[in-house]
């Protein structure tokens, strides 16, 4: 034991020990499970919505069909990183969960298309979400905790590329299913045959390269995890100023809730607004019930540190909590409305059981694995070009062209032009997956990186809640039901995202609060 503490004092720092510094083939077996993991969150984000539509969804239903994605991000990642983060056993620290995550990811993934009822595939793609979480979290701070800061935005970008890789093969899948195999397509209330293979081909490769990745990699002992120069020791027991502060958040949530309800009763507003309202309440029930379980003895519950570590966090993610927002809730809005728009403005069809709609979804997968192709190369080029003008402008400029890219889809009417807005959607992805990493990962302490990488998901996940809850409304009130309008308006959140983003310190101005 006192060797180990002799070499975790001196290895801390990631510059006095090369071998804390893997070569790059130990990289690549590290980042290889991200491939797997963005199969999944690739088909889904293309076939959710053919498949609720299939089985009887309205246009206007599917952003509260799809409220699954938010919710499970919004509860799995802060307690899975808040987890990770005091766990050691034979797997390492963070591998145990990513294991769990992707076997119970590979069933719901199997299990989704042969739903025959809408409550039954809503109900996969929570169990689907959830899971797909907890094997996705542990890979970003994996990361933190191996390489030093200066090889992040690198290392990042290294994950995007096989982000981008895999969610080309899986946005492309159905497509080559059924135009190079001749697996059967869409058909009136059926499931097309093309969805059903390749999800259980996505199970699969979610498998092995998630396996791979588990087995090449080693992780180290948390002994080795040094603070940082400006870290600030935080108590394992919650401070009574914590716990003061956790009543007062939970009245002002529950009361919001009420409140929020109310209003949406008394306007007669759209129904989603209730989920947000119950939300909301049921936030502020749990605090309060935190803070009980504190006062009759339990000196270390879960929720409370991770509310403290909220509270505390650092500049630099407070910063990005805003950009993120936005950039996510006009991400939302392409995933859910992007097949109904270019099926009504380029197909000239509305019927998800027509031949045409399957086609124009066929189309727009094609689409996705474009930009997501896009998005593959340019990670690669993103650190040089950070290097450069800095993180900060190198991520503005690269939502602007996101906003460029969304804009395209909603005013343009023939479906072979799509592929010049897509190559901005592209570039825009690579970013929102590497830049906002890299910056956090240098701005908050090596011993919370798990649970602030999950409070950073907060702030992934809470616009698409709101947007989930909020654009049915926006189509069927100010858009008459036509999907492109919420493209525009996602295109302008993307916008006000790039502006946003040039306020984001640097990585020594971010421990400050």
């Amino acid at each position: 034991m006192q060797a180990i503490k002799r070499r975790s004092s001196g290895a801390g720092r990631f510059g006095s020990d090369p071998s804390l510094r893997p070569p790059a083939w130990q990289l690549w077996n590290m980042c290889l499970g991200l491939f797997g993991v963005q199969v999944v969150w690739g088909l889904q984000n293309v076939n959710t919505s053919r498949i609720f539509q299939t089985l009887g969804a309205n246009v206007d239903e599917l952003a509260l069909l799809w409220i699954a994605a938010p919710i499970t991000g919004l509860l799995v990642q802060p307690v899975i990183g808040h987890l990770s983060d005091r766990t050691w056993g034979p797997l390492g620290r963070r591998r145990p969960y990513i294991v769990a995550g992707a076997l119970l990811t590979a069933l719901a993934l199997v299990a989704m298309p042969v739903a025959t009822t809408l409550w039954s595939a809503s109900l996969m793609l929570w169990l689907l979400t959830a899971a797909i979480n907890i094997a996705m979290e542990p890979f970003r701070a994996l990361v933190a905790d191996t390489l030093p800061e200066p090889r992040r935005t690198s290392a990042y970008a290294l994950q995007v590329f096989f982000i981008g890789a895999g969610a080309v093969f899986a946005s492309a899948l159905p497509w080559m299913l059924t135009n190079w195999f001749g697996l059967g397509g869409q058909s009136p209330g059926a499931h097309a045959e093309s969805v059903g293979a390749a999800y259980v081909i996505g199970a699969v490769v979610l498998l092995a390269t998630v396996g791979w990745s588990v087995a090449t990699t080693r992780e180290r002992p948390p002994e080795q995890l040094a603070p940082g120069p400006e870290e600030v020791p935080h108590p394992e027991v919650p401070s009574a100023s914590g716990a003061a502060a956790l009543v007062f958040s939970g009245i002002a949530w529950t009361a919001g809730g009420l409140a929020l309800a109310g209003v949406t009763a008394f306007l007669g507003s759209a129904r989603e607004l209730y989920l947000v309202a119950g939300i909301a309440a049921i936030f502020g029930v749990l605090q309060f019930g935190a803070v009980l379980l504190r006062r009759s003895g339990r000196a270390s519950i879960g929720m409370i540190v991770i509310v403290e570590d909220i509270l505390h966090m650092p500049l630099v993610l407070k910063r990005l909590a805003i950009v993120q927002f936005f950039t996510w809730f006009g991400m939302f809005a392409l995933w859910v409305y992007a097949i109904p728009a270019v099926a009504a403005l380029d197909f000239g069809t509305v019927d998800p059981a027509s031949p045409a709609y399957g086609e124009s979804a066929d189309w727009v997968g094609m689409l996705f694995a474009e930009y997501n192709a896009v998005a593959a190369v340019a990670a690669l080029l993103l650190p040089f070009v950070a290097r450069h003008i800095g993180r900060r402008a190198c991520h503005a400029i690269c939502l602007a062209c996101g906003a460029l890219g969304m804009l395209g889809f909603a005013t343009m009417h023939q479906a072979h032009d799509l592929w010049l807005p897509a190559l901005g959607i592209g570039i825009a992805w690579a970013a929102i997956l590497s830049l906002p990493y890299a910056m956090l990962s240098d701005g908050v302490p090596a011993r919370k990186m798990g649970v602030y990488m999950g409070i950073h998901n907060i702030f992934i996940v809470l616009p698409q809640l709101v947007a989930a809850s909020t654009m049915g409304f926006v189509v069927r009130v100010p858009f008459d039901g036509h999907a492109e309008g919420a493209l525009i308006v996602g295109a302008a959140a993307l916008i006000v995202g790039a502006c946003l983003a040039l306020t984001i310190p640097s990585g020594r101005r971010s421990q400050e609060i």
